[in-house]
């Protein structure tokens, strides 16, 4: 009798050990998650260890467990630019979208020059130049610099020391990418009907440089906004 008592004080006490446990772990999830929500940018899982005060070992874990459980869910966590962020589900975009019009887009000259620079950095004014085929309006780079999507890294170590330019962490998470290795390459661009190489190059020979933003109405989606 003494020794059947034991054992379910033993079971007991493993039973409390189990239930603190896993108390512990689903506050800290819940934390996890509250502090997500409340940011209005990507968290990096360093910013997230030092908050709670624990191993990145169980940040991760944490985070993993948390994309797990909003996988099929209206949001989604991801990875974008440099940290984990809440995204509304990939699927459900067309339900999702709002049209609005609005006065000003990048114009082609510009959208060129932000592609050279993603696919190219860190790229000079110069080595654009020579890619479009024509010299960039004055006020380009200047624009695509106040939208937060480039900035100057260093100078290239040729005469003259020309600046280099990069794309930001603002345009990873503006187009849904986790890092710049997640741009669509060349095949994929072709096999998604995205360009056409040939016609692409003759317009770009042809082109005259307009202002970065052309006064014109388009639709946008909910993503742009």
């Amino acid at each position: 009798m003494n020794q059947l008592d034991n054992n379910l004080q033993q079971l007991n006490k493993d039973k409390s050990l189990t239930q603190d446990e896993f108390s512990k772990e689903s506050r800290q999830s819940r934390i996890v998650e509250a502090l997500l929500f409340a940011s209005n940018e990507p968290l990096s899982e360093e910013l997230i260890s030092q908050q709670l005060k624990e191993e990145l070992s169980i940040i991760k874990t944490l985070i993993e467990n948390l994309k797990d459980s909003y996988s099929s869910r209206g949001i989604n966590l991801v990875f974008v630019g440099h940290g984990w962020v809440f995204r509304t589900a990939p699927d459900l975009a067309e339900d999702l979208t709002i049209y609005r019009k609005v006065k000003r887009r990048l114009s082609r000259a510009a959208l060129e020059t932000l592609a050279i620079i993603a696919y190219h950095q860190p790229i000079t004014r110069a080595e654009i130049e020579d890619i479009r085929g024509v010299a960039l309006s004055r006020g380009t780079l200047d624009h695509l610099l106040e939208a937060g999507w480039i900035k100057p890294k260093g100078k290239r170590h040729t005469p003259g020391r020309p600046s280099t330019w990069v794309t930001t962490q603002d345009f990873l998470t503006h187009f849904g990418l986790g890092t710049i290795d997640d741009l669509p390459n060349l095949d994929e661009l072709n096999a998604g009907d995205l360009i056409d190489l040939e016609s692409k190059l003759k317009e770009v020979k042809n082109i005259e440089d307009p202002t970065l933003f052309t006064n014109s109405e388009s639709d946008t989606s909910m993503d742009d906004c």
